[in-house]
C-alpha cells in the first residue's frame, strides 16, 4: 500500500468516524464520541460551536471535583443535556457550574445531579478538556442546510414523510439513485474494446470483504445492546395523602409498579437493572428475555418525607445472550461494557474464521464484459482502489 493510498484511507475513515459518531449521536440523544456546545456558559473554556471528546459514563470512571460533565439537567433552559463542570458533591449528588456562570447550577432551581444523569464525560489531558473548534458550529450548519432541503423537497411532494429522521432515509436513498443514474448516463456509454479480465492480481483483498461483514455485524449487535438500554427517569410526587395514581405516593410511603424489559429482536437478551438514584429499588435486578418476548421485575419508589416531586431513575444494561449466563454474569460484574466487548469480539472472530475459511484467501473479482475506456465511474474507482 503507497503512502498516498494509506493517507486517503486514513483520512477518509477518520470522517467516516466522525460523521457515524455524530449522526448516532443524534439519534440516541447522547453524545457519542463527540459533542459540543451551543451556549457560552463554558467559556472560555468552550466556546458557543466548539465540539469536545465525550467519553461515554459506563467506561469513564468515577466523577471528580473539575470534570466536564455531560447530564440531562431537569430545570436548566427547560431540560434536556447540559455540559457543565462538577464543582462538589452533597449527599443529594453533585454540584454543577459553567465555566463562564458566577453561581453554580443549584443557586438556581436545578437539583443536584445523581449518577443516573451523568451521560458522558469529557476528556482532559493535563486538566484541560480537549476542544475541536467550531465542531458544533459546523455540525448545526449542516443540520439546517438538510433540514431546508427536507422541508423543500416536503412541500414539493406534498408528503411529511420526508421529515424527521425517516425522511433522511428517504433523501440520502433518494441521492444515492440520483448518482446511480448519473453513472450510468454519464460513466456508461456503447461497451467497445470488448475484453474479459481475467488477470488474477485484480479484485478486493478477502481480508476486507471479511473485515466489512464483521464490521457490519458488530455494529448491528452492538446498536442491538446499547440503543435499548440507558437511563430511565420517573416522577414521584410525594403527597400528604394516598392516590390511585401509583406515582402519586403518601409522603414516606413507596409503590410498586411494574417494568417491563422488551426485546424487539430474535436474539435472547440478558438484562440488568441497577437504580440510578435513591428511593428506588428493583426485583429481580436480572432478568433472561427471550426473543421477540418481554419480561416484568417489581420497581418500588419511595417518596421522601417532604412533600413535592422527584425524579427517580433506572439503569438498564442488556446483552445478547449468546455467551453462557455465568460468564455474563462475571464479566457484568467486572464492568458494564467489557461484556459487550466480549460479545463483538466474539461475533468478530465468528466472521473472520468463517469468511477466510469460505473464500480461501482468493480475492473477489467481478467478472464482467466491458471496455477499458468505457467503464462507469464506480468500476473506475474500484479498480484504482484496489490495484
Amino acid at each position: 500500500m503507497t503512502p498516498r493510498r494509506f493517507l486517503t484511507i486514513s483520512a477518509e475513515v477518520a470522517v467516516a468516524l466522525i460523521v457515524a459518531s455524530l449522526l448516532l449521536g443524534q439519534v440516541l440523544g447522547t453524545p457519542v464520541l463527540l459533542g459540543y456546545v451551543e451556549t457560552g456558559s463554558m467559556e472560555p473554556t468552550l466556546e458557543p460551536g466548539d465540539g469536545f471528546v465525550a467519553i461515554p459514563d459506563a467506561v469513564a470512571g468515577d466523577v471528580e471535583e473539575g470534570d466536564v460533565i455531560v447530564f440531562r439537567a431537569e430545570e436548566l433552559q427547560g431540560g434536556g443535556l447540559t455540559t457543565h463542570r462538577v464543582v462538589g458533591e452533597t449527599e443529594r449528588g453533585y454540584v454543577t457550574q459553567g465555566d463562564a456562570n458566577p453561581f453554580t447550577d443549584q443557586d438556581g432551581d436545578e437539583p443536584p445531579v445523581k449518577e443516573g444523569q451523568i451521560v458522558a464525560k469529557a476528556l482532559q489531558i493535563g486538566g484541560s478538556v480537549v476542544v475541536i473548534p467550531n465542531l458544533g458550529t459546523v455540525v448545526t450548519g449542516l443540520q439546517s442546510s438538510f433540514g431546508a432541503i427536507q422541508q423543500r423537497l416536503a412541500v414539493l411532494t406534498g408528503s411529511r414523510a420526508l421529515l424527521g429522521t425517516q425522511g433522511i432515509a428517504y433523501v440520502l436513498l433518494g441521492l444515492s439513485a440520483l448518482l446511480y443514474l448519473y453513472d450510468l448516463v454519464v460513466g456508461g456509454g456503447k461497451l467497445r474494446d470488448r475484453e474479459r479480465d481475467r488477470d488474477r492480481d485484480q479484485g478486493i483483498s478477502p481480508e476486507l470483504v471479511v473485515a466489512l461483514l464483521a464490521a457490519v455485524l458488530v455494529a448491528s449487535a452492538t446498536a442491538a445492546m446499547v440503543v435499548p438500554a440507558g437511563t430511565q427517569q420517573f416522577g414521584v410526587v410525594s403527597a400528604e395523602f394516598a392516590s390511585e395514581n401509583p406515582t402519586v405516593i403518601q409522603q414516606g410511603e413507596s409503590s410498586t409498579i411494574p417494568y417491563t424489559v422488551p426485546n424487539a429482536g430474535l436474539i435472547p437478551v440478558v438484562a440488568y437493572l441497577e437504580p440510578g438514584s435513591e428511593g428506588v429499588a428493583v426485583s429481580p435486578e436480572r432478568v433472561r428475555v427471550a426473543g421477540r418476548g418481554e419480561a416484568t421485575v417489581d420497581m418500588t419508589l419511595s417518596a421522601p418525607d417532604e412533600t413535592g416531586y422527584y425524579r427517580r431513575f433506572v439503569t438498564e444494561h442488556r446483552y445478547l445472550a449468546v455467551l453462557p449466563g455465568d460468564m455474563i454474569d462475571a464479566l457484568y460484574e467486572t464492568h458494564p461494557w467489557l461484556p459487550i466487548v466480549v460479545i463483538d469480539a466474539g461475533l468478530a472472530g465468528g466472521v473472520a474464521l468463517l469468511g477466510l475459511l469460505v473464500m480461501g484467501g482468493r480475492r473477489v473479482r467481478v467478472r464482467k464484459r466491458e471496455s477499458r475506456h468505457d467503464r462507469s465511474t464506480w468500476h473506475r474507482l474500484l479498480r484504482y482502489l484496489t490495484r
